[in-house]
């Protein structure tokens, strides 16, 4: 047993190590392989029609699994903070539960968000659109439970590891992530154990989960067992090989953060079943979807009617990370059109018209347009 969880444990070779990383699946240009169909079918996105909804109920909101759903028993869980601390803890649920609480309303969104509209795609989980959304995240703030255990001086991350194993890139590893310490000091991280005021869910990482708000998705480690400080930055497969923007196989890429700014709407009128292309009467018709950035708040909202841009009205956000409601009342016209929307952040950043193309598939935030034909 010791042997295998020393395996589970392991890391990709280090750099310069002679032996070859683990990378993904290269792009490909053909139809989607029974490998994506099958990841497309274990995870799910969120129905652009939620967008609606301010919150996002648990079975609407996306959802990622890389491995398994562990099977956890609460009463015999037990959280580990270790390494370079003044003293170390390990702490049960109800434990947890007695300490003061927060609750952050966060959108989260996969940092794959939009690979399969790449081209050529990249081969991993097949998303469109809908790897997104907002949930209220009840639990103890992490910064406080550093606290208690006193952070070292010479400590650079946080490591959390959650109690998925599996192998991804010919390496077997529990999922883990790391911060650095400025981020894990932040009063608005989280360590959930409710999702909108319920138990979270086994999906979403019951009995503990990690939330970050502003990053991507994968740095909100779920099924937490353990968070160590360490003096040295973090060698992980899911950080040093995953999550990293590249050119090519061979680049060693950038580390995936923040999300980048985007905005999506809601699909206006009825569907045709398999096309999804949107089709609805004519006359006046309130468009409206929601906007999102982890660099700065949302500043604006452009609605481009066939390459027409006009400025949409934005509502206050639930949270500094929270999406933002934008409408626009247009009055359709009969006959076939194409509906966009473009985010920008207080950064300046504005949602690209072209893709974002990388190795990995990853932070591809191009504008979303939607056919729609009006009778």
């Amino acid at each position: 047993m010791k042997q295998i969880h020393d395996n589970l444990q392991s890391t990709p070779p280090a750099e310069g190590s002679g032996a070859p990383a683990a990378v993904p699946a290269g792009p490909t240009t053909g139809p989607l392989t029974p490998e994506e169909l099958q990841l497309g079918a274990r995870n799910h996105s969120m129905p652009l029609e939620a967008l609606r909804r301010d919150v996002t109920p648990p079975g609407l909101h996306y959802i990622l699994t890389h491995f398994d759903i562990p099977d956890i028993d609460p009463a015999a869980w037990h959280l580990r903070i270790s390494g370079a601390v003044e003293r170390a803890l390990e702490l049960s649920m109800a434990a947890l539960r007695k300490d003061p609480a927060i609750t952050v309303p966060v959108t989260l969104e996969c940092a794959g968000n939009g690979r399969s509209l790449l081209s050529p795609r990249p081969m991993s989980q097949p998303w469109v659109l809908e790897g997104v959304g907002t949930a209220h995240w009840t639990g103890i703030p992490l910064a406080y439970l550093l606290g208690k255990a006193g952070v070292l001086q010479n400590a650079v991350e946080v490591v959390f590891t959650g109690a998925d194993a599996g192998i991804q890139g010919g390496v077997p590893h529990h999922y883990a992530r790391s911060l650095p310490i400025r981020e894990a000091l932040r009063a608005d991280v989280v360590l959930a154990y409710k999702m909108n005021g319920n138990e979270l869910p086994p999906q979403h990482g019951y009995p503990l989960r990690l939330v970050v708000p502003g990053w991507y998705g994968m740095a909100s480690v779920k099924w937490l067992e353990s968070i160590e400080v360490v003096t040295a930055p973090f060698a992980g497969y899911q950080q040093q090989v995953a999550y990293r923007y590249q050119d090519s196989a061979d680049d060693a890429g950038t580390p995936v953060s923040r999300i980048r700014v985007r905005s999506l709407m809601v699909p206006p009128g009825i569907p045709e079943f398999f096309t999804r292309k949107r089709v609805l009467p004519r006359g006046p018709v309130m468009l409206q979807g929601r906007a999102w950035s982890g660099h700065a708040a949302v500043t604006a909202v452009e609605v481009g009617i066939d390459d027409t841009w006009l400025p949409a009205h934005l509502e206050e956000p639930a949270g500094g990370f929270a999406w933002r409601k934008w409408r626009l009342p247009w009055v359709a016209d009969p006959g076939e059109h194409v509906l966009a929307c473009r985010a920008t952040d207080a950064s300046g950043a504005t949602q690209p018209l072209e893709q974002n193309w990388n190795y990995q598939g990853l932070g591809n935030n191009v504008v979303q347009r939607i056919s729609v034909r009006v009778e």
